[in-house]
């Protein structure tokens, strides 16, 4: 019997309207297990190298994985790939809530979605009932309205619906695919893929259940967090993920004013704790979570902000607050509720508002070009009104909703130099000048710039319980954030390598599992004998499919680059005179490959390619 898996991945080809099953066997299973490497896995046999991202043959892949639905905290997240059409490079982002584990209540494991509809629609999966139905009369609406009438169709308000928005319909090309209106996979611009399928919507519902090998072992790791959830947790269902805004600011590792500076003097007015005590009015929680961090925000005025949308995160409110000189939570709040009504990915909008922000202050924009906004840092209200430009993608943010890169070409004037990116993906909220490892994960990895996949050093900088966990893994001792010998490269592997695997089972980063109970988690779900050891490759396996992607698709060494920005020293605040050191950071990427198993040339050897049982790789990239 399969445990934790349904056996069944959906497919679609919209361009002929044909729907069927495939039925892999527990080896793919195993080897894969889901999330980023299936999605690697169907790019690599399917997508032709040099395919337009925003093009016909494009292959968009829905992918939960083997632990996605079963009952313990965590286990509701899925992943969303493609390439991106704003990098043009392997593309993923992974979304929490319920979206996921109702795929696998349906049966499915993963839905791959070839070919380009004529017409708009969205897909309906019902269990065994599959079908595609037009969507023409859902054009242009925002995400909460399409999403009422779609269960309103099918006739079932339990029916989870993930879909692109307005803005992926305009293909702004960092359009994110939103879940159940509060769950983002934000990242890579997926949204921009589903909109040029025309495929408006991906509607769930499942009667089935996940079934777990061992639900005795599944219960006693259920009760140790109820147990400790208070002490590990309670500050994140206290604060959220924006409870890090203060400290994050004492460090001097808060993006501000598009990364010029590391600390904002604002910041107590859009910290968590500011959030707790004024706009919020709920916390709501993913399948099968006890932690509730997620925020629910309301406002009458000056905005009104209908708390349908959520609230802020932590990487939205330093994107479009403290990155863009804004300290209004309030408008922050409104520009949150935009986004997720169009379907905009918040960190590369607000990167994206920061960058016309300095552009605008050295000249490079002029009021006769942003329809008579000034956009200087700190203009609240012309960072709302751009959220919207860049949704409809009119005046100014026609331009901007191409991303900061494709921007800055168009504009020049050095206009380059102000645009933070890496492979074309704006640089999220996490500073390389405080985590000088995190710099090298932003260089090498698969999607751009990336947080998620990446390691931040000051966790791993004393003793501490995330570091006890490292240990299990063999690096046994704290090294200082600023940091960037061979020592600091092994344990940026052994992090990335646990990282990429979580974007694999797909289980979320918050929940405080440990490395051992996520072994345990693994053994308790599938009844596989499965190890650290094993967990670790399938991880490094979505490291190699995603470097095998890039390499196809044109991408080599002078793509892995970290923003000249962040060889620059601040100025000012805690990290004054300090910066990454360009020299340091070359010779770790030159150590990083070879611990990678990576020529000079950056293709995976194919010795490493065998190791991982990704022998079919060796000949597509030789």
């Amino acid at each position: 019997m399969a445990y934790g898996y349904r056996g069944k991945v959906l497919r679609v080809d919209l361009s002929s309207g044909r729907i069927w099953v495939e039925s892999p066997d527990q080896l793919f299973y195993r080897t894969y297990f889901g999330g980023r490497n299936v999605i690697a896995y169907y790019l690599l046999r399917e997508l032709p190298p040099g395919a337009d991202p925003l093009g016909e043959e494009n292959v968009l892949v829905f992918a939960p994985g083997v632990l996605t639905g079963a009952p313990f905290a965590g286990s509701g997240r899925n992943s969303v790939g493609a390439r991106s059409p704003l990098t043009g490079a392997y593309g993923d982002g992974e979304a929490g809530g319920f979206w996921g584990a109702e795929l696998k209540r349906a049966g499915y494991d993963a839905i791959v979605i070839t070919g380009k509809a004529s017409t708009p629609v969205y897909l309906a999966v019902c269990d065994e009932w599959v079908e595609l139905r037009d969507a023409t009369s859902l054009s242009g609406r925002p995400t909460a309205e399409v999403q009422a009438e779609i269960k309103r169709q099918l006739g079932d308000d339990r029916v989870r619906v993930a879909q692109c928005g307005p803005a992926g319909e305009r293909l702004v090309r960092y359009a994110c695919v939103t879940h159940d209106l509060r769950h983002f996979a934000g990242r890579c611009g997926m949204g921009a893929v589903m909109g040029a399928k025309n495929l408006r919507a991906v509607a769930v519902r499942g009667s089935g259940t996940v079934e777990v090998s061992d639900p005795d072992r599944l219960g006693e790791l259920r009760r140790w967090l109820q147990e400790h959830l208070e002490e590990l947790a309670g500050g994140l269902r206290d604060k959220g993920t924006a409870g890090i805004v203060m400290g994050l600011n004492a460090a001097g590792g808060l993006p501000t004013r598009n990364f010029r500076q590391g600390s904002f003097e604002d910041a107590e007015q859009i910290s968590g704790e500011t959030l707790r005590d004024t706009l919020l009015v709920g916390r709501e929680s993913c399948f099968a979570c006890p932690i509730r961090c997620k925020r629910v925000v309301e406002l009458a005025e000056p905005y009104r902000v209908d708390p349908v949308y959520g609230g802020p995160e932590y990487e939205t409110i330093a994107a479009l607050g403290s990155t863009c000189g804004v300290g209004d939570l309030r408008a922050i709040a409104k520009a949150n509720e935009l986004c997720a009504a169009y379907g905009l990915d918040t960190i590369s909008c607000g990167v994206t508002i920061g960058f016309a922000m300095e552009c605008f202050e050295n000249g490079i924009l002029r009021e006769q070009d942003t329809d008579g906004l000034v956009l200087r840092f700190g203009n609240a209200e012309a960072m709302v009104k751009l959220v919207e430009m860049i949704g409809r993608r009119e005046g100014i943010g026609d331009l901007l909703a191409e991303g900061v890169k494709r921007a800055a070409s168009q504009l020049g004037h050095d206009a380059e130099k102000l645009a933070i990116h890496v492979k074309g993906q704006e640089v999220p909220m996490h500073e390389p000048r405080l985590k000088h490892a995190l710099g090298l994960g932003y260089a090498v990895s698969p999607t751009g710039a990336d947080h998620c996949h990446n390691m931040h050093d000051t966790i791993y900088a004393k003793e501490g319980r995330s570091l006890d966990q490292l240990k299990s893994l063999g690096i046994l001792e704290p090294l200082p954030a600023d940091d960037l010998s061979p020592r600091k490269v092994r344990m940026f592997k052994a992090v990335t390598r646990m990282r990429h695997l979580y974007n694999c089972l797909v289980v979320c980063y918050f929940v405080p599992w440990s490395f051992e109970q996520t072994v345990d988690l693994v053994r308790a779900v599938t009844g596989w004998n499965s190890t650290i050891s094993e967990l670790l490759d399938v991880g490094e396996r979505a490291i190699q499919m995603t470097r095998c992607f890039n390499v196809l698709h044109g991408f080599g060494p002078a793509d892995d680059y970290l923003n000249p920005r962040f060889f620059e020293a601040f100025t000012d605040g805690p990290l004054a005179g300090k910066a990454v050191d360009r020299r340091a950071l070359e010779e770790a990427k030159r150590t990083y490959y070879g611990m990678m198993g990576w020529q000079d040339d950056g293709k995976p050897r194919p010795e490493k390619l065998w190791e991982l049982g990704l022998d079919w790789l060796v000949e597509k990239i030789s």
